[in-house]
């Protein structure tokens, strides 16, 4: 199996095949939008304003199941970040992530690339602090650990890096950059 094997939803029920995306680099995300971590929707708002004519696209899948901080419906999901953060890169239905009901995209995703660790810094410690008390062994599964963890995706269809909502959007954005080939 490939990424091109899978597909995502829309809003509206459509289904899109990741095949049409075959050739670009994409960045595939589960979003939030009452995280402390959705203000990096104006990061990757700008990278695709940056990247999308050489190539880039952004998968955004809301998903309510950290901590409840995506309530909403698709459409009030899509207006608040139209509105809040002028996003134009495709939204997807609200999804499981992880568990029975995760979307087929986010187990091979997993598969491809797990877990490695938030990286080091304040933000860092509170997310493996407050992980620890949720999932004792939550650094030996490759479930996704919170909102905003991001997949890159190169050109041929590999999953080439995972970012978690710790990492600095700027290594995000170099990594693309290279990929974009910009």
């Amino acid at each position: 199996m490939s990424i091109y094997d899978y597909s995502v939803t829309t809003p509206k029920g459509e289904e899109i095949s990741l095949k049409q995306y075959e050739g670009k680099v994409l960045v595939v995300v589960n979003t939030a939008t009452g995280c402390g971590f959705t203000p990096q929707y104006k990061d990757l708002e700008s990278l695709y304003e940056r990247f999308h004519d050489k190539g880039l696209e952004i998968i955004d899948v809301p998903c309510n199941q950290f901590a409840g901080q995506t309530p909403g419906t698709d459409e009030e999901i899509h207006e608040f970040c139209t509105l809040k953060y002028n996003t134009q890169f495709p939204q997807m239905k609200k999804s499981d992530v992880n568990g029975e009901n995760e979307l087929p995209l986010f187990r091979y995703l997993k598969s491809q690339k797990g877990f490695e660790g938030f990286g080091h810094g304040p933000m860092a410690l509170m997310m493996g602090a407050m992980l620890k008390k949720i999932d004792r062994d939550y650094k030996n599964n490759p479930d996704i650990k919170w909102n905003f963890t991001k997949f890159v995706v190169d050109r041929q269809g590999s999953v080439v890096a995972r970012f978690e909502p710790t990492a600095k959007m700027e290594e995000l954005a170099a990594c693309v950059e290279k990929l974009i080939g910009a």
